[in-house]
């Protein structure tokens, strides 16, 4: 509204259904609710994808021009649109190409008036990657890569090769790359993505794939993996070392890549500053890599960097075409519901035959209490606020415990998350406190969850639910601006553990989205190994227990 940033949510926490492609019908109630709109007094609705330039493409045989007609189209989405709302004017719903909208994204969000903007995804209408200067509000293009050599999707055919979701456990891998040696597989990679001189990249392996059936289910691809890296692992057998030493080669590759199409950009623009966005730029440890880099002074990654961004992103782009975009710094994205304290009090009722409750009057005693469980070795669930947009709990949905603890991750992913062990877990610290744990400046902020640092040698012996095996962390540094009521919590619990720093993980269980309403906080922490759930000022604990 008027250029400001004031609602934002996935549709997968109102449905309950984790990446769903359903049109985002409750998420859009949600947006005019807190707005105190109505679609009536919306100027434009943007979509993030653009298959228009492309349409003689999908006219060339029949399968193809329905799914055209049908899918991708405009008139497909503006069927859609109407659906929910039959009176919006055709004339203001627009498209805008997906690329551009994940740039929008994060430049309309950096505060900066110039920088290089780098996407990177599996794949948008067609491309892969694209390079923008971003100038005064404008986006000039640099470069684009085709779909045919995208790294993203190279990294989602390996995680699946590996026994993983195809684009959604990608970040398995990069939790199990540190337990492998990336020697072994080092050759195969290196010649099956090729990084140009022009700062392009080139994977021959994803252009076998010459039928329909090929292309859309990369089979040519995954029969060359299949002779050359490793055999298949199917989802139920066990993870081997040779499954960990194609990780390590893996991100390393994808490490390599990004370093090589940002710095070349880099060094051809002089810009010192870059914003990123696209699902690569949600690999923490590819932009740790990239922050360590040296080589920009700035580099910003819009935390919701996937397609839920492309929204953010579509709308940005269309308000920044009208002159009404404030570009400045994206705060920690707390952006999504919050509910009434009588909507929790009543939740709390409805589940009263299974929980008791102790109030508190304010929140230092909410603080003070839970920061004494988290020094206690109890895992807590916090529920607080508004929910967080995009993929990370940033401490408003979130579980917590103490990360002194070596017994506090196995528990955590037996009685609640369900996950492979090889997972680490992130710890929240005071950003003041961070640089004496982390390998990291004073004043350095990482409120977004999304990228990895080094753990200071000396500590990680001492912090070892949140030291990953090859001694880094997923730093999240939280402020007083950043995130007041969960720095206080973080202030608390220095005072019981002696560390303003607490293990930090999403508040859901395996296969589900995080929590969204008070219900499903108390439904989550009834089904799980959770201690305690704090609601706001109020404290649950099961009967009998």
């Amino acid at each position: 509204m008027d250029g400001e940033l004031i609602a934002a949510a996935a549709q997968e926490r109102f449905s309950r259904n984790k990446h769903t492609g359903e049109f985002p019908k409750d998420a859009v109630e949600y947006c005019l609710r807190e707005a105190g709109i109505t679609l009536g007094d919306v100027d434009e609705i943007a979509h993030g994808f653009d298959y228009s330039p492309y349409a003689s493409l999908y006219s060339l045989d029949p399968d193809s021009r329905s799914l055209y007609a049908q899918v991708l189209s405009r008139d497909a989405f503006v069927q859609q649109v109407h659906g929910h709302g039959k009176d919006f004017p055709e004339r203001r719903i627009h498209a805008v190409n997906h690329h551009l909208a994940h740039a929008a994204s994060a430049a309309l969000t950096s505060g900066w008036s110039e920088c290089l903007v780098v996407v990177n995804d599996a794949m948008g209408e067609v491309q892969s990657l694209t390079v923008f200067r971003f100038l005064e509000g404008r986006f000039e293009k640099l470069r684009e890569l085709p779909a045919n050599d995208s790294i993203g999707i190279l990294y989602s055919l390996v995680t699946l090769h590996l026994g993983f979701d195809f684009n959604s456990d990608e970040y398995k891998i990069m939790g199990l790359a540190p337990y492998g040696d990336p020697e072994r597989y080092r050759t195969f990679f290196a010649e099956n993505v090729q990084l140009r001189p022009d700062g392009s990249i080139r994977i021959p392996i994803l252009r076998l794939n010459r039928s329909r059936e090929e292309r859309e289910n990369y089979l040519g691809t995954r029969a060359y993996l299949d002779d050359h890296l490793v055999k298949r692992r199917a989802p139920t057998d066990d993870i081997g070392q040779d499954h960990a030493d194609v990780a390590a080669a893996l991100q390393e590759c994808l490490d390599r890549a990004v370093l090589h199409v940002s710095g070349h950009f880099g060094k051809e623009t002089g810009l010192r500053r870059l914003a990123l966005a696209g699902g690569v730029a949600l690999n923490c440890t590819a932009n740790g890599k990239l922050i360590d880099s040296g080589m920009f002074e700035e580099v910003f990654i819009q935390p919701a960097a996937g397609d839920d961004g492309s929204a953010l992103g579509a709308a940005l782009y269309r308000a920044a075409h009208h002159g009404q975009v404030c570009n400045k710094r994206m705060p920690v994205p707390l952006l999504g519901p919050v509910y009434p304290i009588a909507r929790v009090d009543q939740a709390i009722q409805n589940y009263s035959d299974r929980v008791g409750v102790t109030c508190f009057n304010s929140l230092d005693d909410t603080c003070e209490a839970a920061a004494r469980l988290i020094a206690d070795g109890r895992v807590i669930a916090w529920y607080r606020g508004r929910m967080e947009y995009g993929p990370r709990a940033l401490g408003n949905r979130s579980i917590l415990a103490d990360p002194g603890r070596p017994e506090m991750r196995d528990r955590i992913n037996a009685m609640v998350k369900m996950r492979e062990a090889f997972r680490p877990f992130a710890p929240a610290c005071a950003v003041d406190e961070a640089p004496r744990w982390f390998c990291v400046p004073p004043g350095t902020h990482m409120p977004y969850m999304i990228t990895v640092v080094d753990v200071r040698p000396e500590y990680r012996a001492a912090l070892p639910a949140i030291t990953h095996v090859n001694g880094t962390a997923r730093l999240q540094t939280v402020s007083v601006q950043d995130n007041p009521d969960f720095h206080r919590l973080l202030v608390a619990a220095g005072k019981t553990t002696g560390r303003q720093m607490v293990l930090n993980t999403s508040f859901n269980v395996k296969g589900q989205p995080i929590v969204n309403t008070p219900e499903e906080a108390i439904e989550t922490f009834l089904n799980t190994g959770i201690d305690f759930l704090f609601l706001e000022d109020r404290i649950l604990a099961r009967r009998n227990s």
